[in-house]
């Protein structure tokens, strides 16, 4: 019979020993997350998207949540998170949904009080949640500034808005001193103004919302006002032109704020809903004593910060 012979291997092929097991391919492993400058360049380039198509909502009174949360609010938030270091309390005395008057004191020359709040209640609050802001009528009356405040949700401070915004269930913002309180001399810094008629308790009596009273630390010492340039504020049609440390003898420089530091405190909700609604809103006692009790709140919750806080700047 014809010898057999093994099959001959090819010289260039080397045999795997025994003991040696060939990796067998596994599953893919997670892939990478995005790094952060990709999540901020997908982030933008939706937005602009967004803008192009015009797939974005605005409501009636002009508030444009998309263009607020992108483009408004973010050139603020160093001064939030690094500039005053904002410390914000009690959250969780805002409700997470339906309708609120959060009610404030007011200071600092320039209301950068009020923006503040309006961050730590969307970056902060569990629910992430668009403070409304009832504004002064000279912010409508300005050309730039007008626009931009009602895409950022501001209205104008009068009972029907309020009334609306509430009905609506929105988280309603307030500051009942207004240029009183923002325009007053550092030497009566965190002594309340007068709160007014009560309109915002009429508001939200009508309505049966919850009462917020809100105290701020901090922001009286940004620009600490040591005089009023009156007459030229009257030809300006301003209601006041402070004269602070800083300005204006350095000029520009002195629109930079003091990087004091702020604490935010949002107080136990005053319940209306029990109190008679449209009917007790027509009662001026009733007003009286309501705005009376947000107002002693609030400056009693002030002393109470000021004995806290350790240092103006730190």
């Amino acid at each position: 019979m014809p010898e057999r012979h093994a099959a001959r291997r090819p010289d260039n092929v080397i045999p795997l020993r025994e003991d040696v097991v060939a990796p067998v391919p596994g599953p893919a492993g997670p892939a990478p997350e995005p790094a952060d400058w990709e999540r901020r360049l997908a982030g933008g380039l939706a937005f602009l998207r967004r803008r192009i198509t015009g797939d974005y909502p605005v409501d009636d009174f002009g508030f444009d949540a998309d263009l607020t949360e992108h483009v408004l609010l973010p050139p603020l938030r160093p001064l939030y998170d690094t500039w005053f270091r904002v410390e914000t309390r009690g959250l969780d005395n805002v409700p997470d949904t339906g309708a609120a008057l959060v009610v404030a004191n007011h200071s600092g020359t320039l209301p950068l009080d009020a923006l503040m709040t309006a961050i730590a209640l969307l970056d902060h609050h569990p629910a992430s949640r668009h403070l409304r802001m009832l504004a002064a009528d000279l912010v409508f009356a300005l050309p730039v500034l007008a626009p931009l405040a009602r895409k950022g949700g501001n209205t104008l401070a009068c009972n029907a808005d309020a009334e609306r915004l509430l009905s609506g269930g929105e988280l309603v913002g307030v500051w009942p001193e207004g240029f009183k309180g923002i325009g007053k001399p550092f030497r009566e810094r965190y002594k309340l103004q007068r709160f007014g008629r009560g309109g915002f308790v009429s508001a939200a009596l009508r309505t049966g919302a919850p009462i917020i009273p809100c105290s701020i630390v901090g922001a009286e010492e940004t620009y600490p006002m040591l005089g009023n340039a009156k007459t030229l504020a009257r030809l300006l049609g301003l209601p006041y032109l402070p004269i602070t440390p800083t300005f204006p003898l350095l000029g520009p420089l002195g629109a930079v704020p003091l990087p004091s530091k702020w604490i935010i405190e949002f107080g136990e909700p005053i319940e209306t809903a029990s109190l008679g609604g449209a009917a007790a809103a027509e009662d001026p006692m009733l007003v009286f004593n309501l705005t009376d009790q947000v107002r002693e709140t609030i400056q009693s919750t002030l002393y109470t910060l000021l004995m806290q806080r350790r240092s103006v700047f730190f």
